[in-house]
């Protein structure tokens, strides 16, 4: 019997909670996306294992993170984001975007995703819906800025070497005013993020839940580290309304406060394929 066994009444609990759901909010973190091969970074030495030529600068995950990792050297800092907007480029999003999907679809009155990922796993995976609170890395703005202007990452194709994590590509640069352009991606004392595309999601997920406000609502947290508690606060203020419920899957076995949903320990991949398992035929009318 393995531990995912003996987890089988609370899977069974969760299962019955989505399916008897209204509306599905899905509140994921980087854990959601180790199934398909990408780092979550927890922990500076986990970063420097990712990007040992950062470990051997000394440079941690808020280094080079950062609107003055730019201003510092701009080939260093694209050395990282170029490697990242490659690799998020090439990557599958694993069967669970899919069961996700599934299930907010399923949904009498669908389905919202908030995340403080900046990979576009969830667009890739054809999830409608998508807040992203912490910007998206397929987008550029000027590093200044000179203004509000964000536009699309495609025409961009880095070429890194990967030893030294240094861009030898041309630097992108912003269209207006020629400076070296940046991700639409909020970093670590940054004051300089153009946020604009990304309040429009954020106005149109309010929106959305004044329309679904006193229904039967789950909040499934998936991969939410507490580093960073973007998301984990968005699940928690979410949790103090009527008819929600608040469920948690992590591998760092946290758990949520006294009276709310079940929090389950394990990869976000394999919970999901569990719950998905068992979770009951239509609700009749």
């Amino acid at each position: 019997m393995t531990d995912l066994d003996l987890l089988l009444p609370l899977i069974d609990d969760v299962a019955q909670q989505i399916h008897a759901a209204d509306a599905l909010v899905i509140a994921a973190g980087a854990g959601l996306g180790v199934d398909s091969g990408l780092p979550d970074f927890r922990g500076t030495r986990g970063f420097w294992r990712a990007y040992p030529a950062l470990g051997r600068q000394r440079l941690r995950f808020q280094d080079i993170a950062s609107p003055a990792a730019f201003r510092r050297d701009a080939r260093i800092a694209w050395g990282f984001y170029g490697h990242r907007l490659a690799l998020y480029r090439q990557t599958v999003p694993h069967e669970g975007f899919a069961l996700l999907k599934r299930w907010m679809a399923e949904r009498a009155l669908g389905g919202r995703v908030f995340t403080s990922n900046v990979d576009g796993q969830f667009q890739r995976a054809g999830l409608p819906h998508v807040h992203e609170c912490h910007g998206s890395i397929h987008l550029l703005q000027c590093s200044r800025p000179c203004g509000e202007r964000v536009w699309s990452a495609d025409s961009v194709q880095p070429e890194v070497d990967e030893a030294q994590c240094r861009l030898i590509s041309e630097l992108p640069r912003c269209p207006d005013c020629g400076a070296v352009a940046r991700p639409a991606i909020l970093m670590f004392d940054d004051a300089a993020w153009v946020e604009t595309p990304f309040e429009r999601q954020a106005d149109a997920l309010d929106d959305w839940l004044t329309q679904v406000r006193g229904c039967r609502l789950v909040v499934l947290e998936i991969g939410a580290g507490s580093a960073i508690v973007s998301v984990r606060s968005f699940a928690q203020r979410l949790s103090r309304g009527p008819g929600v419920r608040w469920i948690r899957l992590n591998p760092d076995g946290s758990r949520l406060p006294p009276g709310h949903g079940p929090s389950l320990q394990g990869g976000a991949l394999e919970l999901l394929r569990r719950i998905h398992e068992r979770m009951p035929g239509p609700i009749s009318a």
